[in-house]
């Protein structure tokens, strides 16, 4: 295999060390310092004494050096190449301690991620083709150029209307900014209406993400405990009588991580709350596409009382994780001003994708995907369930939920769930690690997604984790 970048190798005419074999030396450290590995090509002797500036000689009696060491190879007709057969080596540290707490690498042959999708259920047939008859039409010329900052202009309609019909909510296309998954929105989000300082509740346990893009932005973090019924609203209340709250984030429909639905009455108080003191609610509805029972909650930012709120969702797991399609809605008035900062990070979204998928959703095909997605996860999660009670029952306390692609669950007896966490990872099963959602002290429970396994892999993750609890 030829080398695409010229082999640099610094050599000193004024030491005492012979110019060939410096080069040999610096072909050495090369190989040690994985700059070349086995199978690498050399450039030809008369190329690299150019390359040098040395006599083609010198070259020569250093590559017949590096030879006869075994440090290279040379074929007839081909040119020299470094040996196949050379074991690997690894950076030597200087740093002693550190080379003494390293723990190897173990692949995760298995995953409970936080609730993502199976991506083997996702039409990606479908958008292959309507990404490729984008590209066919005698006006694809159009979509080649700048659009809009908000992002594709039928896209935001089709999201619109999508809202008002399914989730209750009254907005236009202008209250609808594009982004490039959720990250991105909870970022243009934090940016537009945070300044340095101001004083932002979150839920604990919660979600670690959206933490790290308000502290950028200079918020100050105030946690409020999770109960069975959602946030602490009594918590919230006291927060509110001695800081001047800008915002809070919240997860009201599956709370991340617990999956816990917050209340009505609960709802009703936290908008009550936010007119009264002025503060904006970030609605996160990260999965509100796979509920099991009657009907999706309804979000905050559905209710007509409600004067500031930002909601945020996304296109990425109802297609795919890969699929960065995220979008957030507010008033005109906020929107405008996360329109001229999205400019000044990104031009504008992927105008081809949020074509390709507004096709696929005048055409029904994400409709029928949900419809199918839906009855696939709803019997994995009954068959997980069944698993956590067959294998688990007397361990941990859960509740089954309506909706989302993850269970919580709570260890009955007073246990070191990091601990736990490394020992599954020892034996291949990577679980999310209990400190990724916890705001200070590490909280007892563990959040399982199940969708993107196998009833297998199910079945021996929860036995894994049985034998440890």
């Amino acid at each position: 295999m030829l080398r695409p970048w010229p082999l640099e190798i610094q050599l000193d005419k004024k030491s005492d060390k012979a110019i060939y074999l410096q080069i040999a030396d610096a072909v050495i450290d090369a190989v040690k310092t994985g700059k070349l590995i086995g199978g690498n090509a050399l450039p030809g002797s008369r190329q690299l004494a150019e390359l040098l500036k040395v006599n083609r000689n010198t070259v020569v009696e250093a590559l017949d050096v590096l030879i006869a060491e075994g440090w290279l190879i040379s074929i007839d007709r081909k040119g020299t190449f470094v040996t196949h057969s050379l074991p690997k080596f690894s950076p030597i540290s200087d740093n002693k301690t550190e080379q003494q707490t390293l723990i190897p690498e173990t692949k995760s042959r298995l995953v409970f991620d936080d609730g993502l999708p199976d991506s083997r259920l996702a039409p990606m047939n479908d958008l292959a083709r309507a990404y490729r008859e984008l590209f066919s039409r005698k006006s694809r010329w159009q979509i080649m150029g700048y659009s809009s900052e908000l992002g594709n202009l039928e896209f935001r309609k089709s999201i619109a209307q999508m809202l008002n019909f399914k989730r209750g909510m009254s907005i236009s296309h202008d209250q609808i900014c594009i982004t490039r998954g959720s990250q991105m929105a909870m970022y243009l989000a934090s940016h537009c209406i945070l300044k340095s300082g101001d004083f932002v509740l979150v839920e604990n346990p919660g979600y670690k993400p959206a933490w790290e893009a308000f502290e950028n932005a200079g918020a100050i973090l105030l946690p409020v405990n999770v109960q069975s019924d959602g946030l602490d609203i009594d918590q919230v209340e006291r927060y509110l009588q001695h800081k001047n709250i800008k915002a809070i984030y919240v997860t009201p429909h599956h709370q991340f991580p617990t999956t816990v639905t917050l209340s009505l009455t609960k709802r009703l108080k936290l908008i009550e709350l936010s007119n009264q003191y002025n503060f904006t609610i970030i609605e996160d509805d990260y999965d509100n596409e796979f509920h099991f029972g009657q009907r999706p909650i309804l979000p905050l930012s559905s209710y007509s009382a409600l004067h500031n709120y930002i909601y945020i969702g996304t296109f990425s797991k109802i297609v795919a994780p890969a699929l960065r399609i995220g979008y957030l809605a507010s008033s005109s008035e906020n929107i405008q001003r996360i329109a001229k900062h999205r400019k000044i990070i990104d031009v504008q979204g992927d105008n081809i994708m949020e074509e390709a998928i507004l096709n696929l959703i005048n055409e029904g095909k994400i409709k029928r995907h949900l419809k199918k997605a839906n009855l696939v996860y709803k019997n994995k999660r009954d068959y997980f369930e069944s698993l956590l009670i067959q294998y688990l029952r007397d361990k941990i306390t859960f509740a089954k939920p309506e909706g989302g692609l993850a269970f919580w669950i709570v260890p009955n007896s007073e246990i070191d769930v990091l601990q736990v966490s490394e020992k599954l990872k020892s034996q291949g099963i990577q679980i999310m690690s209990p400190e990724r959602f916890s705001f200070s002290e590490t909280i007892k429970g563990f959040r399982l997604g199940y969708a993107s396994l196998s009833e297998k892999q199910m079945e021996e993750g929860v036995k894994a984790l049985a034998k440890l609890l």
